[in-house]
């Protein structure tokens, strides 16, 4: 079966560590565990491609930019001829701690602008997402300003154990329903001691 995991952020330097690129981490983490092949720059998106068993894992970082990324996921599906089910999309969320890790096989975009943009695209909101906390937004934070900052010493320590942790989920996934990995996965928050 093909899996096509889609981490969601923007391309640049410039937002090279910003909590909007959790989901590029994530996605890149996991090509290094599954000792992807070379990352090539395709027309909307980078893709790697990988093997986790029996299972092809087909890894993408859109280039779109966030707002965008439904354009490059609708083209992703068509080129391996996969439906939304097949998908897993990794994006950052500030309505979440930081730390939490949230796995759901559908569901609203909760304000995310590229979880909308690919719902939008695909003319559904049936596909698994698995959203990382990167909260709390502070009142009176400009949630554009909020997103496009980089995290600080401490959260930096956490988000790196974040990182480690939705990595693992995501190659569960590849293996297993969504509602066992919401099994596995939804309480878990690197943030806390254990």
């Amino acid at each position: 079966m093909t899996r096509i995991i889609v981490g969601l952020g923007n391309v640049g330097e410039e937002y090279e560590g910003t909590r909007h690129n959790v989901g590029f981490e994530v996605v890149s983490r996991v090509a290094d565990e599954l000792n992807a092949g070379r990352v090539r720059n395709e027309w909307l998106y980078r893709l790697a491609q990988a093997r986790s068993g029996s299972n092809e894992v087909i890894l993408a970082w859109p280039t779109t930019y966030m707002n965008r990324s439904g354009t490059a996921v609708k083209g992703l599906l068509e080129r391996f001829e996969a439906s939304p089910k097949q998908l897993l999309v990794v994006t950052d969320d500030f309505n979440l701690p930081l730390g939490k890790i949230r796995v759901r096989p559908g569901g609203s975009d909760g304000g995310q602008k590229g979880l909308r943009s690919i719902a939008e695209l695909l003319g559904t909101e049936a596909f698994p997402r698995i959203r990382v906390g990167i909260g709390p937004l502070g009142d009176g934070d400009n949630p554009v300003d909020f997103v496009l900052g980089r995290f600080s010493g401490v959260e930096s320590e956490t988000i790196e154990k974040t990182i480690a942790v939705a990595a693992k989920a995501v190659i569960f996934a590849v293996h297993h329903p969504i509602d066992e990995v919401m099994s596995q996965f939804n309480n878990t928050n690197p943030a806390l001691p254990e």
